[in-house]
């Protein structure tokens, strides 16, 4: 790991903790630490649970909830029962003092975070609620299938990000120049200018609330022949089957509005997405070298006959 990304860890835990007072010996003012107000919350969340459930749940040490399980039922905060279903089993569960007292403590918390974020902007409070998603879901690396990936159509503020997305991501990943992003400008410029929802579409792909990919159904100046642009998936995303799952919305829609033809033009180097192509019956029909986005290049014009199934 850089040792650059270890001092932001570090920095932002350094931060982040003093600034919600987690270095207080007590939480909001309240008579107990952290780790107690953790179990708290635990134990508010369930019925009841067993000592074992909350150190799985915690990840904290097993002597240190046994020692913070006692202290509460000590003061008349949580209570426990042998399980009907492992005589060696006790089921922990808040009182109803136990309740009370989470629930003034939750408020407490509630109210700081909220006196927190009151002097932030609605903009930025959007921003900072995002960040936290992101580094939630980059640490804790949940497992991804394809059903996570829903798809809807186009509002304000997407032609922007897939000019800007595919831009970058194709500098970084094939060296291409800024002149790239100028001509995705100019196709969705184009799209917008003369959109005929009667003859055009197109989709975004979101994965966890985020956009992942993109392509659009466009028509061509043959009334019985529609175009495939501006195919693009994140590569947070792939492996999930969003290339094959946009095009084949885009397929489907084609032959609905009456197409006979779909075409798109490519370039060889483009490999993931021809293969995309290939697997929807696309086939090649013309190829030469050009220099373009600052690279020789190999463009490629693609075919699908939609009276074909």
């Amino acid at each position: 790991m850089p040792s650059s990304l270890v001092d932001q860890v570090r920095s932002f835990n350094r931060f982040y903790t003093r600034e919600i007072g987690l270095l207080a010996e007590h939480l909001s003012g309240s008579e107990f630490t952290l780790a107690e107000a953790r179990v708290l919350y635990e134990l508010a969340q369930t019925q009841e649970q067993t000592a074992a459930d909350i150190v799985r749940g915690l990840g904290m040490d097993k002597a240190h909830i046994s020692r913070i399980v006692a202290r509460f039922q000590n003061g008349g905060l949580v209570k426990s029962r042998i399980s009907p279903e492992h005589g060696k089993h006790k089921l922990i569960s808040l009182t109803a003092a136990g309740k009370k007292v989470f629930r003034r403590l939750n408020d407490r918390t509630e109210e700081q975070i909220a006196t927190l974020v009151a002097p932030i902007a609605t903009e930025q409070r959007q921003r900072l609620a995002k960040g936290m998603r992101d580094v939630q879901r980059v640490l804790k690396a949940e497992a991804t299938s394809p059903k996570d990936v829903k798809f809807r159509a186009l509002k304000v503020g997407d032609l922007g990000w897939i000019a800007h997305r595919q831009a970058v991501l194709y500098q970084k990943e094939y060296g291409w120049d800024w002149t790239y992003e100028g001509l995705v400008s100019r196709i969705l410029g184009d799209f917008v200018l003369h959109f005929d929802p009667t003859r055009e579409d197109a989709w975004i792909a979101e994965l966890h609330g985020e956009m992942v990919g993109s392509i659009f159904l466009m028509k061509s100046d043959d009334a019985e022949m529609a175009k495939l642009r501006l195919l693009f998936v994140e590569s947070s995303a792939r492996g999930l089957g969003v290339g094959s799952r946009l095009v084949k919305k885009c397929i489907e829609r084609a032959r609905a509005l009456g197409y006979r033809k779909l075409t798109l033009w490519t370039n060889d180097i483009l490999v993931s997405a021809r293969k995309i192509y290939q697997a929807a019956g696309f086939t090649l029909i013309e190829e030469s070298q050009h220099h373009s986005f600052g690279k020789d290049l190999v463009g490629q014009t693609w075919m699908l006959n939609l009276e074909v199934e």
